[in-house]
């Protein structure tokens, strides 16, 4: 009876564990855009990695009319592995996005990866 209780409990503290890191990570963006604002398909990708952006970390940034700005509002590891092969330090990927450049940093209010398009045979 015992190890059925602290089993109980590890399974609850695992779950509210991972809940709280999944509502972290999407907490700075709408889950959908806003139709009243600016829909932009930009690239996104590593600002270190892929896009020429001082730092020592790997951090997510966009590129907008060919200038990367990092991003507030969302976070590389929201969305995949950024190490793996379509990752952000890997690849360039397309998102949508909607937000607006401020103090030279992307300020997103709407992020989504974009699936990236099918390869010919």
């Amino acid at each position: 009876m015992k190890s059925l209780l602290l089993l109980a409990l590890l399974g609850f503290f695992a779950v509210s564990a991972a809940t709280a890191q999944t509502t972290q990570a999407a907490a700075g963006v709408a889950a959908a855009p806003d139709k009243a604002k600016e829909m932009m398909v930009v690239d996104a990708s590593c600002g270190q990695c892929k896009l020429g952006l001082p730092g020592k970390s790997c951090d997510l940034a966009v590129r907008i009319d060919g200038k990367a700005y990092f991003v507030d509002g969302s976070d590389i590891d929201s969305h995949g592995d950024a190490h793996a092969k379509d990752g952000f330090c890997s690849a360039i990927r397309k998102a949508e996005v909607q937000g607006e450049v401020v103090d030279n940093r992307f300020k997103a209010s709407y992020f989504k990866l974009l699936p990236e398009p099918a390869k010919a045979n």
